[in-house]
C-alpha cells in the first residue's frame, strides 16, 4: 500500500510510541546580523509552537539593532556562530572558518574577539554554545572550546570530536534548505523521506530517547522551506512520541533546569 510522506512519518512516530520513547525535536537557526521581516516571521513560528530556536549570531557582523529586536522574544536562544563567518580554507577546500590550516591562536583570538562582542551587544542571553560556519571546525581547535568558555559545540550530523575531546557535540540533523539546488526550501517529499529514514535507523540502532534538531537558515527561507517547517512542527507537536526541547537545557546546569529555565513540552 502507497502511504504519503507524512503518512509515513506519522507511522514512524506512532513505533516510537509503540516502544514507549521519545524523540526530543530542537532547532537551531544560522546566520543571524539583523532584525528582518524573517526573523519576526521565524519568531511568529517559535511563538506559535512554543518551540524555542538556538539562533547562531555572527558576532563580527552583528548589528547594534539585533539587541533590542530579541528583547522580549525568549524563545529565541542567542550563541555564538563563528567570528566573521569568513572562510580561510585554501582554494579548491571545502569552507571553514576554524580549519586544520589555520593556527591555533589566531582561531582563539577570533573566537575571543567575536565572543566579546556578542557579550557586549546581548549579555547573559548568549548561551555558552559554539557554531561553527559551514558546521566545521577542525577537531584540534574544537577540543580547546571548553578552555574558551563553550559548553556545547553544534555541527552537523556527520560530525564527530578527535580524541582530545571538547564540549557536549549538539548536531543537528537535518536541514530545510537546498543548498547545491539553488538555495531554496527543499520540497517537503525530501525533507519527509531523509527525516522518516533517520528516525527508522535510529530506532533500530539506538536505545532509549533520542534528540534531533532541525537546521533552518531563517534569511533565505522561501516559501516552501516556510511552509515544510510550520507544517512538520504542526504535525509534531500533537504526537506524543515527540518532546520539543529548549536548547538551552543542553548547556544548564541541572540545578537551573530544575527551576524552569530550560523549559520543555
Amino acid at each position: 500500500m502507497n502511504v504519503s510522506p507524512w503518512q509515513a512519518l506519522a507511522l514512524e512516530l506512532d513505533h516510537w510510541s509503540a516502544s514507549g520513547r521519545k524523540i526530543g525535536l530542537w532547532l537551531r537557526d544560522d546566520d543571524t546580523v539583523a532584525p528582518s521581516p524573517a526573523l519576526d516571521r521565524l519568531s511568529d513560528l517559535a511563538e506559535r509552537f512554543a518551540a524555542p530556536i538556538l539562533l547562531a549570531v555572527i558576532p563580527l557582523l552583528a548589528e547594534p539593532a539585533l539587541a533590542p529586536a530579541l528583547r522580549g522574544r525568549p524563545l529565541l536562544r542567542p550563541c555564538q556562530h563563528g567570528a566573521s563567518h569568513l572562510n580561510h580554507a585554501p582554494a579548491g577546500s571545502k569552507k571553514s572558518e576554524f580549519g586544520t590550516d589555520r593556527e591555533a591562536a589566531d582561531v582563539d583570538a577570533d573566537i575571543a574577539r567575536g565572543q566579546q562582542r556578542l557579550r557586549d551587544l546581548l549579555g547573559d542571553a548568549v548561551l555558552p554554545v559554539f557554531v561553527p560556519p559551514w558546521n566545521r571546525i577542525a577537531q584540534g581547535h574544537a577540543a580547546r572550546l571548553g578552555a574558551l568558555g563553550f559548553a556545547g559545540l553544534s555541527c552537523f550530523r556527520g560530525y564527530r570530536l578527535g580524541s582530545d575531546g571538547g564540549p557536549r557535540l549538539l548536531n543537528t540533523h537535518v536541514d530545510v534548505m537546498d543548498w547545491h539546488g539553488g538555495r531554496v526550501g527543499r520540497p517537503a517529499a525530501d525533507i519527509l523521506g531523509e527525516l522518516v529514514a533517520l528516525l527508522a535507523q535510529r530506532r533500530r540502532n539506538e536505545a532509549g530517547d533520542i534528540e534531533l534538531g532541525l537546521l533552518l537558515h531563517h534569511r533565505d527561507h522561501d516559501e516552501t522551506a516556510w511552509s515544510v517547517l510550520s507544517d512538520i512542527l504542526a504535525a509534531t507537536a500533537v504526537h506524543p512520541a515527540v518532546r520539543t526541547i529548549d536548547p538551552g537545557q543542553f548547556v544548564t546546569p541541572p540545578e537551573d533546569a530544575a527551576s524552569g529555565v530550560a523549559g520543555l513540552r
